[in-house]
């Protein structure tokens, strides 16, 4: 079964977050968030929101819907704010203790953003926040720079693609991690690298026939109503792992997949 992963953008309605020169974190955490889950989607993940519009749900609702949904992951998507604009830059993740699987999840998302240009400030504990107290599942809160740092605002507009590419892809890196890349004590020939999985039969389509002008050997394979573009079978997980790396660089997002 794919993860189901609860995404969260920041305040909403009635709360607009922090505001900075008529800029609202709100705003900024929806559009952010909206990005993030559809390159989840794409990817097999099961995404759910706290919100799609500009509404207010308590911080306490939002924990609640990701409980009762039985959600895998919660991801809250935030910008940060200080006192005195332009003092602070950069992006860090939150998380109720440094312990387990969304310690490395924050760290691998800070990773990532920290790519893209963002100076990384690294994970912080934050037992008292509600949403990482009360979620029964791991829960990571990533402040994606300071909404009063002209230098961030800077970056998050020019760069917003690959902005959500990198939350997404620090959320793929730990789940690759922690369990879909398949032992490498598992029998010979069952390994192959996924470069996408669409509902849409079109865009499957589109990059299987992109990744073959690249001489990548991509087929199309359907399963529950997903499409999913794969590369090659190969005998061991050290082969597959060449070839994804091969595709990472030509800048596609990818796992590898018993097959």
């Amino acid at each position: 079964m794919p993860y189901s992963i609860m995404l969260d953008a920041g305040h909403g309605g009635r709360d607009p977050g922090a505001v900075y020169n008529g800029r609202q974190e709100k705003d900024d955490t929806l559009a952010l968030t909206l990005a993030v889950g559809e390159i989840l989607q794409g990817r097999g993940i099961d995404v759910l929101y706290t919100r799609t519009t500009d509404i207010y749900e308590s911080p306490y609702q939002k924990a609640m819907e990701a409980n009762e949904a039985g959600a895998d992951f919660f991801i809250s998507i935030h910008r940060n704010s200080s006192p005195e604009p332009d003092t602070y830059s950069g992006v860090e993740s939150l998380i109720f203790n440094r312990s387990g699987i969304k310690l490395e999840m924050a760290e691998d998302i800070n990773e990532q953003l920290e790519s893209v240009g963002f100076v990384n400030l690294g994970v912080k504990e934050r037992p008292g926040l509600v949403v990482l107290r009360r979620t029964d599942m791991p829960a990571v809160l990533v402040e994606a720079g300071f909404i009063n740092s002209d230098t961030d605002n800077q970056l998050f507009d020019n760069n917003f693609g690959d902005i959500a590419l990198a939350i997404a892809e620090g959320i793929l890196d730990t789940l690759q991690l922690n369990g879909d890349v398949p032992d490498a004590s598992a029998s010979p020939g069952s390994y192959t690298v996924q470069a996408g999985a669409f509902r849409n039969s079109l865009y499957a389509e589109r990059l299987m026939q992109e990744l073959l002008e690249q001489d990548f050997p991509a087929v199309i394979s359907q399963d529950g109503g997903i499409y999913r573009v794969t590369v090659g079978t190969f005998p061991s997980l050290d082969e597959a792992a060449v070839t994804e790396k091969r595709l990472k660089r030509a800048g596609y997002q990818t796992v590898v997949v018993s097959s």
